[in-house]
């Protein structure tokens, strides 16, 4: 039976500060329901069984984290509830940030959909703290320069380039040892990209480009780089053995510990011809925490090729292993080639979450006699094919009043021999994404993102609805930010067009 919320403030146990300003919204996914706006720094959603029903339960308390950009969810109903796929129970905390969706109860298809979106406002904007750092710590202390793409290893927590520190892991494995760090010999037993270190590394740059390596020694330590997502390394297995030294209060000291290394269902026995040894590296899934062998001795990816994420649904599948007690291992579904998802509703994060235009293409796609999964399937194999950009060449031409308003988006879509415009593509190696590139759930949503922009530009205004094909364009066009706290104005221009103002 699907419920109807509305917004209770919670009482004066919970402490909670009343606030003019929204700082955030519960955006249904079902176009019946309206926006739910979240006022204060602790709120509770109640709601009631039927329109009709007087009782009111309480179904969640929604808190704002300290970073403005962040809430934790409580889960305050009696049955769980669904937070991104993931099962919520009674009483349990989460976080969830923009773009986070909730389920008021344990399946989709019989309660309501919500998406938690933050407003923006002067007190959220970007906040630039300067910090004073000494260069020299912000060395790799195996090529002696700044840090290029900063890995950061555990226990001991040193930073190298990736470059630097995967030649090293390499040279390692070869000589079938352990894997100690090159600055204290700690034996090191997880490595990862770190992205906060990489900002400090860009900040630095810029502010002295004397430090700068050229263009030659950037390519070359790229070509050496194979860490793309968190590793986890084994030590020797069933052996006492020094992990190095451990910082103990004001001093250093030996540290002896059974190390067994991480598991999974290839650490025990050989399944597919493949057994781990001392030496094998081992990757965790983003997705469900389960481990598996780095390999690159096979075909099947394990990192997606959209946010580098590292994934284990494709390559258990091809090992034929299922989840278990012991071992888990991801839905296979969470994570395949583009040209094998599939979709039943336009995203939300589609026409830069502006549900306006998300409604104007959902009419479209309805007036055309086809299903969305019909016309995104549509719009992937012409990018595959590369033949989107040459569509709106022939497009421009029928529609010549147009062509002065974007001349310059024009020469930069039908250049290279007219392929695909993929600067706004927001995938990483989006020159090298086709339908057969394996991408997680969210890139895929952001990939349909991107194709349904091509799909409604490609439009000629007929095509459109009424009420939506005597709208002029916003100067400021998808790049506008009016659109994300005026709904007048974001129903009234349309926003899926070029920028012919601003930056």
């Amino acid at each position: 039976m699907k419920e109807h919320p509305f917004m209770a403030e919670v009482g004066e146990s919970s402490g909670s500060q009343s606030s003019s300003q929204i700082w955030a919204k519960l955006v249904p996914l079902q176009a019946q329901q309206s926006d739910i706006e979240v006022c204060s720094d602790e709120m509770i959603v109640s709601s009631q069984i039927t329109s009709s029903s007087q009782v009111k339960h309480d179904w969640c308390k929604i808190t704002w984290n300290e970073d403005m950009l962040t809430a934790m969810m409580q889960n305050k109903s009696s049955n769980d509830i669904l937070v991104d796929d993931a099962v919520v129970r009674r009483e349990d905390v989460v976080e969830i940030k923009c773009g986070t969706e909730m389920v008021l109860g344990p399946n989709r298809e019989e309660y309501l959909s919500y998406i938690f979106k933050l407003m923006p406002n002067q007190e959220t904007c970007k906040k630039k703290l300067k910090i004073s750092v000494d260069v020299e710590h912000a060395k790799c202390s195996i090529c002696l320069n700044i840090w290029h793409d900063v890995i950061t290893i555990a226990p001991c927590l040193h930073n190298f380039c990736n470059g630097c520190f995967s030649e090293w892991l390499k040279r390692s494995q070869k000589k079938h040892s352990g894997v100690l760090c090159p600055q204290c010999r700690a034996v090191v037993q997880f490595a990862g990209r770190n992205p906060f270190l990489r900002n400090i590394e860009e900040e630095i740059l810029q502010a002295d480009p004397s430090l700068k390596r050229s263009d030659e020694e950037i390519a070359l330590i790229d070509s050496y780089a194979t860490i793309r997502s968190n590793l986890a390394i084994r030590s020797e297995r069933g052996s006492r053995r020094k992990r190095g030294w451990a910082y103990d209060g004001d001093e250093y000291a030996s540290e002896e510990s059974d190390d067994v290394g991480p598991q999974c269902p290839q650490c025990g026995s050989a399944i597919g011809g493949f057994q781990c040894n001392q030496q094998t590296i081992h990757i965790q899934c983003q997705n469900c925490g389960g481990m598996m062998p780095s390999r690159a001795d096979m075909d099947v990816p394990q990192h997606c090729s959209g946010c580098d994420g590292s994934f284990c649904g494709a390559y258990w599948q091809a090992q034929r292993v299922t989840r278990s007690e012991y071992h888990p291992v991801c839905n296979h579904e969470t994570f395949r080639p583009i040209s094998e998802h599939t979709i039943t509703r336009i995203p939300f994060l589609a026409h830069e979450m502006n549900r306006h235009e998300q409604d104007i293409t959902e009419r479209c796609i309805s007036q055309s006699g086809r299903t969305l999964q019909e016309v995104v399937a549509e719009w992937i194999r012409k990018l595959n094919n590369r033949e989107i950009a040459r569509e709106w060449g022939l497009q421009l031409r029928k529609n010549r009043m147009q062509l002065c308003l974007i001349y310059s988006c024009l020469i930069l879509t039908l250049s290279n021999k007219g392929s695909i415009d993929r600067t706004r593509m927001p995938l990483n190696h989006a020159e090298r994404i086709t339908a057969a590139t394996h991408v997680c759930s969210t890139c895929y949503e952001k990939l349909v993102s991107f194709l349904l922009y091509w799909f409604r530009i490609s439009l000629p205004k007929y095509h459109l609805p009424s009420d939506a094909s005597q709208r002029e364009d916003c100067w400021y066009g998808y790049a506008c930010r009016t659109q994300h706290h005026n709904e007048e104005h974001a129903r009234k221009r349309n926003h899926v067009c070029r920028p012919t103002r601003g930056a």
